[in-house]
């Protein structure tokens, strides 16, 4: 798409559009976002940015939390990544999901924002012991792919690069983005939107890894799910979430400061 030039840019969503591991706790989170947001600030003189997303929001809390609120703020750009979270939880229902954001997404286009949405990588990739979730990823992405068309959003569609499911793209987590990774996820979004000096060369490949053995590979997933998986069903069991008691880190629309979106 030809760019139109943004000048007050709102970020809705969860864990990934906070920042989380683009960063830390003590020095705060950058995250892609808050890089989409600088890309921006170079363009367009007086640009504003505001980030509403909070960790651990499942798609329905995203939009009952943050939509009336992002609206208020009238924004020329919108972007909303959601979904996640419900996906991979039991009980998952699709059609209820895919609802909550398409509502999302015509509330922006219909104020006249130009709203953005994404596709999810396959999980299945970044770890096998989730490989029963890839059904649910290729399900919900044709669904973003029909909705964003239906809305006249700009869809930002990773899943058919390798380099989105590469491990250095990652935390050890493997659920949250590394700074890599958050670098990319900006780039592919200044792509989408046409941001004057931005390519393709986001889903460029990085050199090829070493071949693990599969003793080492099956040692890798264990530890994973150690530290990783269980504490995350613990969570889900107990009825907590990572985002109980936060709220948005940057709620209002705020020029940047020198050093970046922080």
């Amino acid at each position: 798409m030809g760019y139109r030039g943004y000048r007050r840019y709102v970020a809705v969503g969860d864990s990934q559009t906070e920042g989380l591991n683009d960063g830390d706790e003590t020095t705060g989170y950058r995250g892609w976002a808050d890089r989409l947001a600088e890309a921006l600030a170079a363009q367009e003189p007086g640009f504003t940015y505001a980030n509403l997303a909070v960790r651990g929001r499942r798609a329905a809390g995203v939009r009952a939390e943050q939509t009336a609120p992002a609206l208020a703020l009238a924004p020329d750009l919108v972007t909303v990544m959601a979904g996640m979270n419900d996906l991979v939880r039991p009980g998952y229902d699709a059609a209820a999901t895919a609802a909550e954001l398409d509502a999302m997404l015509a509330a922006f286009t219909d104020s006249g924002a130009t709203a953005v949405t994404f596709t999810f990588p396959d999980v299945s990739s970044l770890a096998p012991l989730v490989r029963h979730l890839r059904p649910r990823v290729l399900d919900f992405n044709d669904r973003l792919r029909t909705m964003a068309d239906r809305r006249g959003a700009v869809l930002v569609d990773t899943f058919p690069y390798p380099v989105t499911t590469d491990p250095r793209l990652w935390s050890a987590d493997r659920i949250h983005a590394a700074p890599l990774g958050h670098a990319r996820i900006a780039a592919a979004t200044a792509h989408a939107l046409g941001v004057p000096g931005s390519d393709g060369s986001w889903a460029d490949p990085l050199p090829p890894l070493p071949a693990l053995e599969p003793w080492r590979r099956a040692g890798a997933e264990a530890a994973w799910a150690a530290a990783f998986l269980g504490p995350w069903l613990l969570r889900r069991l107990r009825g907590r979430s990572s985002g109980d008691g936060r709220s948005a880190k940057r709620p209002g629309l705020l020029p940047l400061p020198a050093d970046g979106g922080r």
